[in-house]
């Protein structure tokens, strides 16, 4: 198939692709890595007016290091930079292997981050990253900028705290903790995981404590991937870490808590069922993952 008529605008600067896009709020589109537009637009899922074209705007790319040792990263960055960024593999590792888990080279030269965090796919991996990094989305829009959490950013299918006159700039993560680890199982490489899981474990979090851990540390944050409407913080298994030892039996009582919280479809690829049963089998090994780095295994 071919895409419905639209009128295609090059953007020369950040004001002018909002105004665009304000021209007719929730019919006009963004074409950035195009990974997921162009295949909607093909099927005349997507039929928008007016193709707004940021590629041009330097200002939504780059990867800078803020005081506070973590990152901000422009929504044009794109995937097979986040992977092989020094500076990404160095303060947010997770990130840098979540990306190497996105489609094929070609999806990863061209995709970007924020238009995966902005078409929201419940099975995608960089969202589920950003959410277990407690990483914060910045938006612009006619109103001015704001910050939202990444945890309240996915509200639903598909559906995101972002507006249809908002442009979505840029990321921060804070300084990621040296525990973590990431797990997808998917048909093929490539192809969107059927169930995953990413999992951060902070730095005070104790393998085996002598006394009790301090106020603010030991904190577990576990989110699934492919098992619900949006990333999913698999609360159950962080209530049952949080403060205590993780060691190989914890770990199976967290996973075994994880199914409960997930509430995957059922396609031709896999029951719920299963997909419920991958996301306790992949919580274990991702915090068994994140236990050996905490002990300082490699990162």
């Amino acid at each position: 198939m071919k895409p419905a008529p639209f009128r295609y605008a090059r953007a020369g600067s950040l004001a002018e692709a909002i105004a665009l896009l304000a021209g007719a709020p929730g019919e006009n589109k963004l074409l950035a890595g195009g990974q997921s537009l162009v295949p909607m637009l093909n099927m005349r899922l997507a039929r928008p007016a007016v193709l707004v074209d940021v590629n041009g705007l330097r200002e939504l790319i780059g990867i800078t290091h803020t005081p506070e040792g973590g990152l901000r990263i422009g929504a044009l960055t794109r995937h097979a930079e986040l992977a092989a960024s020094s500076a990404v593999i160095e303060r947010a590792p997770l990130l840098a292997e979540a990306a190497r888990h996105v489609g094929h080279a070609a999806i990863r030269n061209q995709g970007t981050l924020g238009g995966s965090v902005a078409h929201a796919d419940p099975a995608a991996e960089l969202p589920a990253a950003l959410v277990a990094l407690d990483a914060r989305i910045r938006m612009t829009g006619p109103r001015g900028a704001r910050e939202v959490a990444a945890d309240a950013f996915f509200r639903g299918l598909l559906a995101t705290a972002l507006e249809p006159d908002e442009i979505l700039t840029e990321i921060d993560i804070p300084a990621q903790p040296p525990g973590w680890g990431f797990v997808e199982i998917a048909r093929r490489p490539g192809d969107f995981a059927l169930a995953g899981v990413a999992a951060v474990v902070h730095v005070g979090h104790p393998l085996a404590p002598p006394s009790p851990p301090r106020a603010g540390e030991g904190e577990v944050r576990l989110v699934g991937f492919g098992v619900g409407d949006r990333p999913v913080r698999l609360t159950s298994a962080e209530r049952l870490l949080t403060g205590a030892p993780l060691d190989a039996e914890s770990a199976a009582r967290a996973g075994a808590a994880a199914g409960p919280d997930c509430d995957p479809p059922s396609d031709v690829h896999g029951s719920a069922e299963y997909r419920r049963h991958l996301a306790t089998v992949l919580a274990e090994r991702a915090l068994l993952q994140a236990g050996a780095r905490v002990a300082g295994g490699p990162r």
